[in-house]
């Protein structure tokens, strides 16, 4: 028999289209546990993440979440998953018909199902209560309590304040938004001693006010490690993206004493995805925080130390040692060094574009801003891969969401499961041949005059919302002078730099560089800072495991 639980009465949560049958669970559910345990039901995906962002508004707990798996609009796999990021406590269950255990075994993997049940479960004295039994133990014994949150108050027309939203959010660092211009921003504001002159002011768990506080201040102070725990490692990665998780993963589990650095937070153009459909392994998509969560969580078990806002502005030989220098002045040495810098998306050169980053203009996803969007028209600027991905997620909400693309179409640059849905989105639209002109807006985006390509003509639209994916510009400016890049700031690695079979200028070793070694003996290159890289998630993953595997063959012959 169920324990008695906390006095908030903690909440047992049962989701099911047919209601029948959600009349029955909850009914099953409430002779058992009633007394000790609210039970809730909802009919829909939809009407049950309502409900758990009103309890977790109200600081309820919520121990158990038994979700259908054929519901329409949002099947059960999809609002676990999506539960997950609400209440990632929660003991979750997944209620499947015999023919549908494939799926509830696919979704041991993509929402870390705890147990699925098939229907029916009578008796539920045999079938159901001893696996809630052991759930709500489980979760008894778990430290289930509300994590005590961050609290960030912002103008939502702020770049600053947008800036560490984003911050905290891509870190996954609970924190709650106040506006100032609202009762209790300014109450917020007033017990800091502060007169929202200057934003965003950040309030630790512990009430420490931070004002406009600076990346790596802001880390230390939320509990995110910004120093190394030692002067010298085997190997030091340099990047938290696909490429550079993968390399401290498969570095920390082999031995390697291994340290990543990451300037802003790990997961990088990956991180900001809203879903990605074509990972190996997540039949079902997986968005791109929760891969870069457990890849981050993934490298920490091993060993891998992994810094944050710590930007990374010079490498120096130092004999056997590759010394990483960081722009405060300290550095870190190691016997090796693998570059996965990653890239960044390009500005748009429009005039008035870079007045309004932050306030209508973001680069990137921007995730953070998403509910914002509802019922309003979004322009997304580029015609890859992230831009559709960006655009199927903000279509959820948005009124509408316009893709700006200057090409004739989007079959050069994007996948073809992506096309297609897009051409099934109702209120998704694609623009090709065309360009952003020019943006306005007095303190926000309000206008964007687009030109068409081919003739030339140009119209003024009503717009507040523009998320930019454009190109690729590599993050390796700080290399200037150390290895060699090619025209466009990529890496030379490998092949790449022999060309006539002739090692490159100030190699000293006696046999041809390794498939991803730099111009540097001992320094690697992985992912898409990499000249000719694939540009994508699971090639990524697999050149940081392959330079890892080099890093080991230049260590034993070192």
């Amino acid at each position: 028999m169920a324990q008695a639980a906390d006095a908030a009465r903690t909440v047992i949560m049962t989701v099911d289209d047919d209601p029948g049958v959600s009349r029955a669970v909850a009914r099953d559910l409430r002779r058992r546990y009633g007394a000790s345990y609210r039970i809730v039901r909802a009919e829909s995906g939809e009407s049950a993440l309502d409900a758990l962002r009103e309890l977790k508004l109200r600081g309820d707990l919520v121990a158990v979440i038994l979700a259908d798996y054929r519901m329409p609009r949002m099947n059960g796999i999809e609002f676990l998953e999506q539960a997950l990021d609400v209440y990632p406590g929660a003991r979750r269950v997944l209620l499947t018909a015999y023919a549908d255990t494939g799926a509830a075994i696919d979704a041991i993997n993509v929402v870390d199902l705890d147990h699925y049940l098939l229907k029916p479960w009578d008796p539920p004295e045999e079938k159901l209560y001893p696996v809630l039994d052991d759930l709500l133990e489980a979760w008894r014994r778990s430290d289930h309590r509300p994590v005590p949150s961050t609290k960030l108050v912002g103008h939502r027309w702020s770049a600053r304040s947008s800036e560490v939203r984003e911050f905290l959010a891509r870190n996954q660092v609970p924190y709650r938004w106040y506006s100032s211009d609202e009762p209790e921003g300014r109450r917020l504001l007033t017990a800091a001693g502060e007169d929202g002159l200057r934003l965003p002011v950040v309030i630790t768990p512990e009430g420490t006010a931070l004002v406009e506080p600076e990346p790596v201040d802001l880390a230390a102070h939320v509990g995110l490690a910004t120093t190394p725990t030692a002067d010298f490692y085997d190997l030091v990665v340099i990047g938290g993206g696909p490429a550079g998780l993968g390399a401290a993963v498969y570095g920390a589990s082999e031995g390697l004493r291994t340290v990543l650095v990451e300037r802003s937070a790990t997961g990088g153009q990956a991180g900001q995805s809203s879903r990605i459909e074509n990972y190996l392994g997540f039949p079902d998509g997986v968005s791109g925080a929760q891969l870069t969560e457990r890849a981050r969580r993934q490298a920490a078990r091993f060993g891998a130390e992994i810094l944050t806002a710590r930007e990374v502005t010079g490498l120096e030989v130092n004999g056997s040692a590759r010394v990483v220098r960081f722009s405060d002045g300290s550095s870190v040495a190691a016997h090796s060094v693998i570059l996965a810098t990653g890239v960044s998306y390009r500005q748009l050169t429009a005039p008035g574009c870079d007045d309004l980053i932050g306030c209508g203009v973001f680069y990137g996803s921007a995730l953070t801003e998403a509910a914002s969007c509802q019922g309003q028209d979004v322009h997304i600027v580029g015609g890859a891969n992230s831009a559709g991905q960006a655009a199927m997620y903000l279509a959820r909400g948005a009124k509408s969401v316009t893709l700006l693309v200057r090409g004739e179409s989007l079959t050069a640059s994007m996948s073809y499961y992506l096309i297609q849905q897009i051409d099934e989105a109702p209120n998704i639209f694609v623009r090709t041949g065309t360009v952003v002109e020019s943006a306005h807006g007095d303190g926000r985006l309000e206008r964007l005059t687009l030109r068409d390509v081919g003739s030339g003509e140009t119209e003024s639209v009503d717009a507040q919302w523009m998320f930019v994916f454009i190109g690729a510009a590599p993050l390796t400016d700080w290399l200037d002078g150390t290895v060699l890049r090619d025209a466009g700031g990529f890496i030379l690695a490998g092949p790449d730099l022999t060309p006539d079979g002739r090692p490159p200028a100030g190699w000293e070793l006696d046999r041809p560089p390794y498939h991803l070694e730099t111009s540097i003996p001992g320094v690697f290159v992985a992912g898409d800072a990499r000249a000719e890289s694939a540009k994508r998630v699971a090639s990524a993953v697999g050149e940081g495991a392959m330079a890892v595997m080099l890093v080991h063959r230049y260590l034993e012959q070192s």
